[in-house]
């Protein structure tokens, strides 16, 4: 390892990174390089900085995350008592209202995290927050369906850029294989979220004889949550890795380093002292995120796959109450199916982490999810049908944050990870077919929307499996190509910018 005197900063030396180079074209071939062997020393250290990660930070972006999911799918709680026929609006204005909902939240997806990458992200999410926070208690005051509507587009527009921007902020504190469970946990709060907001909901609905109606409340005490939230976490995320106040000094210096040799065979970089890139986005960035061919492939196929968690994290509760449930207790029976989403990930991203894979572990995700939707359809007995149901969603939130981490392994540029991630945010057009198929006049037992789900789970299966057979494709490809190159050649191509961090042919992708 060299030091750079002027800048400060510690750099990977040549030497180093050309050992980690032919370590890892010699013995890794379905992994991208960066993940390599470690001291026990090394190995240590790192336990003990992802556990003081684990315990001071990602349980705070999880809580964030949490009231994320909660200000999104509260309407679906408030329906069920009676919330569009209080505010002068009919059922259908929902449906429509959530499906615009989608529009403004995936259009502003890509804007937003690129400005959550230029801004930072310890000053961004708080940001978000603050303002969807307090729409969402706008809520709680409006009338007709132009308000409902223009409600549904601000928090659609402020939530656009808060996971993107977290994921990204992830990817700078953990390394490439410790990331899909830490995101696995992350993102689990948005399964957390429908069973903590269908408990939440049948708690507030019980308040009765106030000067308010019982879902005028839910909106106004979730909305001042997120806002409370919002300001704790402003004075409590760290810059970057460098600046953690939860680290001492030499394992903010290790946490920092780690980072940028988990990446430094295929990009350069000058960093700050908190650890992150002194150029944060570049034009090349976004001209290479445009052009990643595997960015679109995946990303058709992210969205169907994402139809069912994107549909109940809004209609469960009218899908539960269909099942025989009253409207209160509907609220309460929506918890175990979001719980078994919550189960079924954590378990999931636990093990692609350990195993290094990422394909193969949705796809059996997928698989649970159609399970659970042909026992939905065959089976008579509501009891049956509500087991269908939790079986469905413990595969349905897998292939979304698996998703991430994938294109984040696979992404070594921060620039334009951080776009690729803003970009894959579109998967969230699944949130608009959802409110398009999960229509009213399909109750109460929805099948015609389950069969829709069906084909387009079944679609979304097979899209997955050809990506993954299409990347090892392309790893063979590029190994045969590597087998013709010197060594000389192929440290020239580490240092030369023709091909771009992962367009380089010494960059094996992950599957």
């Amino acid at each position: 390892m060299t030091h750079d005197s002027e800048s400060g900063t510690e750099k990977v030396g040549d030497d180093a990174i050309s050992r980690k180079l032919e370590q890892h074209l010699e013995k890794e071939k379905h992994v991208p390089a960066g993940h390599v062997a470690e001291t026990a020393e090394e190995q240590a250290m790192n336990r003990r900085i992802n556990l003081k990660m684990d315990v001071a930070m990602l349980p705070l972006l999880s809580l964030l995350y949490l009231f994320n999911g909660l200000d999104r799918g509260n309407v679906g709680n408030a329906e069920t008592q009676g919330f569009t026929e209080d505010i002068g609006a009919r059922p259908e204005d929902l449906n429509f209202a959530v499906s615009l909902f989608f529009v403004t939240f995936v259009v502003f997806q890509p804007p937003s995290a690129a400005i959550g990458r230029w801004l930072g992200p310890r000053h961004w999410i708080p940001i978000l927050m603050l303002c969807w926070g307090s729409v969402t208690i706008g809520v709680a005051f409006i009338k007709g369906r132009g308000a409902l509507i223009a409600t549904r587009l601000l928090i659609g527009l402020f939530e656009a850029g808060f996971y993107p921007t977290s994921v990204a902020y992830l990817s700078t504190f953990y390394r490439r294989f410790d990331l899909a469970v830490r995101i696995g946990l992350f993102y689990g709060q948005y399964a957390v979220a429908g069973a903590f907001s269908g408990a939440l909901s049948y708690g507030i609905f019980q308040l009765n004889n106030t000067h308010l109606i019982n879902w005028q409340w839910l909106f106004i005490i979730e909305g001042v949550l997120t806002c409370f939230i919002a300001i704790v976490a402003w004075s409590l995320l760290p810059k970057g890795p460098g600046t953690a106040w939860y680290l001492n000094k030499a394992e903010r210096a290790f946490a920092a380093e780690r980072i940028r040799q988990d990446n430094a065979l295929y990009i350069v970089h000058e960093y700050s002292e908190s650890g992150t890139e002194k150029e944060r986005l570049s034009k090349r960035d976004l001209t290479e995120a445009i052009k990643d061919w595997k960015l679109w492939y995946v990303l058709v196929f992210n969205i169907l796959a994402s139809v069912p968690s994107a549909a109940f994290s809004v209609f469960l509760p009218l899908v539960v109450e269909g099942l025989g449930y009253s409207s209160i207790h509907a609220n309460l029976m929506a918890v175990p199916p979001y719980v078994c989403g919550a189960v079924g990930l954590y378990l999931f991203a636990f093990s692609s982490d350990h195993r290094k894979e990422r394909g193969y572990h949705i796809l059996v995700g997928i698989a649970i999810s159609l399970v659970g939707l042909i026992v939905m359809l065959t089976v008579a007995s509501e009891g049956g049908r509500y087991a269908g149901l939790c079986v469905l969603l413990c595969g349905s939130y897998i292939s979304s944050p698996l998703t991430v981490a994938w294109l984040s392994g696979n992404t070594p540029e921060p620039g334009k990870r951080s776009l690729v991630l803003g970009i894959n945010g579109w998967g969230n057009l699944a949130g608009v077919i959802g409110a398009q198929v999960y229509k009213s006049k399909y109750a109460p037992d929805y099948r015609t929307p389950l069969l829709i789900t069906l084909g387009i789970v079944i679609v979304a299966f097979s899209g997955y499996l050809a990506y993954r057979f299409t990347l090892a494709w392309v790893n063979r490809r590029r190994q045969k190509v590597l087998a013709q190159m010197s060594h000389e050649d192929v440290m020239e191509e580490r240092r030369n910018d023709t091909r771009y961090a992962d367009r380089k042919v010494t960059f094996i992708y992950g599957l």
